[in-house]
């Protein structure tokens, strides 16, 4: 069977536009899949608060994600509630900086507006203590402001004592790398927009 050039040029076009909307249809459900595993879950919540204390939202996110998987029922071993993970020492100390007359308890973290409330609060001060180093603030996050003061003293892990150069316990350094990796993935996903 002969074909003329005018059918074979023909179907060529048609077997260009079948491939090219093969890659768009795949493209489109890589970035679908790609926005189920890095979700932006309580979007009111992160946008607002990431607003009132200067952070980025797609922090935020990365930081929940790492914590509690988006999940407000989450517990650790160690008894750190709800999305953002927070103990009770660190709820105390958060609620007389910024809730001090407000009938809250340590079960309230389970509510998502005040866990992020509070989770926001937190991590702005880490930022803010530890020179806006997000590897260094995010360590605080994970393993309190007093560990990573020590560290900051020992030349091996800063070389000026406001920001680490290294992470010297495992669960640290995971920590530090997930929430990058998270972060890096966050801005790649959601590169210029600002909500869900």
């Amino acid at each position: 069977m002969r074909f003329s050039k005018r059918r074979l040029a023909g179907l060529l076009v048609l077997g260009v536009c079948v491939v090219l909307a093969g890659l768009l249809i795949l493209r489109t459900g890589l970035a679908a899949l790609d926005r189920a595993r890095y979700p932006r879950q309580y979007s009111e919540y992160v946008e607002y608060y990431a607003g009132k204390y200067q952070l980025d939202p797609l922090l935020l996110y990365s930081l929940i994600r790492t914590e509690s998987g988006f999940d407000p029922k989450a517990t650790s071993a160690v008894e750190a509630r709800g999305l953002m993970q927070i103990t009770e020492i660190t709820f105390d100390w958060i609620k007389s900086q910024i809730a001090s007359g407000e009938a809250l308890t340590f079960d309230d973290l389970y509510n998502p507006e005040t866990n992020i409330r509070f989770g926001s609060y937190y991590l702005a001060q880490c930022l803010d203590r530890y020179g806006d180093d997000i590897d260094t603030a995010a360590a605080a996050y994970h393993s309190g402001w007093g560990t990573v003061d020590e560290l900051l003293a020992d030349s091996a892990y800063s070389q000026d004592g406001v920001t680490l150069h290294t992470f010297p316990f495992e669960q640290m350094n995971l920590y530090v790398r997930k929430i990058n990796r998270s972060y890096e993935a966050y801005h790649r996903i959601y590169a210029g927009e600002t909500s869900a």
